[in-house]
């Protein structure tokens, strides 16, 4: 039986059949947000999209849960997550309520913002409404060792931002107005989810920083303090029954932690080194969160 209070005696059955306690699925969005490899589980829609279609198909839902913790990532696939949610809440009749974990930024936020109430825990972080892409530079590297680098392009434009060339002035600006268009895209989604609950001016709000959840909560980035257990049963009685809708896995690829192996009998060389870049980026990303 799902977590909740379960029925004693042939009276509190027969009081269950008739008025069965409510349910409220919880789905868990955890993790960096993007592509999915041997050795990294994505959090995209095509890791989602069963969980979501099985919580909001759930017979007496009551409404939906989201147990957010993500420091973000790709701002597509967090779009495509949180349309997917908002269709489904609309389709269904469903309240969706989210709760922050240790981080919802940037597009960890960009997922509670699919929810019509968010809380966090004082400690959390939240925030982050911003667009960042990090990268390194070579060509003095490259240069020292005596390697020449031979591309072929068609296109003039085809070969922008190359790390082993210098950084080009034209470059930079491209790359900013394709930031500037994500950006306004992730503001339009936060106005249009938060409304009149912000509490703060834009430009501060929607500056890339991001607070702990006590202070999220005075700028209105967050509807409350607290956690799902406490505040659903608060909403819903104590006897809600929260059924935690996982995604379907194979075991072996459980057990071991990989989502991708294909048809080798194990990985080989190419995807070990991409996994260990995968693995830093994401250690990098939760690590400017302080986590």
């Amino acid at each position: 039986m799902p977590e909740g209070t379960e029925p004693s005696g042939l009276t509190g059955w027969l009081r269950w059949w008739r008025e069965p306690p409510p349910v409220v699925p919880v789905v868990r969005l955890t993790g960096v947000i993007g592509g999915a490899g041997a050795f990294r589980r994505g959090l995209n829609l095509a890791a989602v999209a069963g969980p979501l279609q099985r919580a909001f198909a759930t017979k007496r839902a009551a409404a939906v849960a989201l147990a957010i913790n993500s420091p973000g990532g790709s701002p597509v696939q967090s779009a495509l997550i949180a349309r997917r949610i908002r269709d489904l809440a609309e389709e269904k009749g469903k309240t969706v309520y989210a709760f922050v974990e240790d981080v919802a930024a940037s597009g960890g936020y960009w997922l509670a913002c699919a929810a019509d109430e968010i809380y966090a825990d004082a400690s959390s972080i939240v925030g982050s409404i911003g667009v960042i892409s990090a990268g390194f530079g070579f060509q003095d590297l490259i240069a020292r060792f005596g390697i020449e680098r031979r591309v072929h392009t068609s296109g003039a434009r085809k070969l922008i931002l190359d790390p082993f060339a210098p950084e080009k002035a034209e470059d930079v600006t491209k790359l900013k107005a394709i930031h500037g268009e994500i950006h306004e895209a992730f503001r339009a989604l936060v106005r249009e989810r938060r409304g009149e609950r912000l509490k703060a001016d834009e430009d501060a709000l929607f500056d890339g920083e991001f607070w702990t959840g006590a202070r999220a909560l005075d700028l209105g980035l967050v509807d409350g303090i607290g956690h799902l257990r406490p505040v659903l049963r608060r909403k819903f009685g104590d006897k809600v029954q929260l059924r935690v809708i996982s995604a379907e896995r194979r075991w072996l690829r459980r057990r071991i932690g990989l989502t991708d192996l294909g048809t080798a009998a194990w990985p080989p060389a190419e995807a070990l080194a991409e996994g260990l870049l995968n693995a830093a980026e994401e250690r990098a990303l939760w690590q400017r969160f302080g986590l």
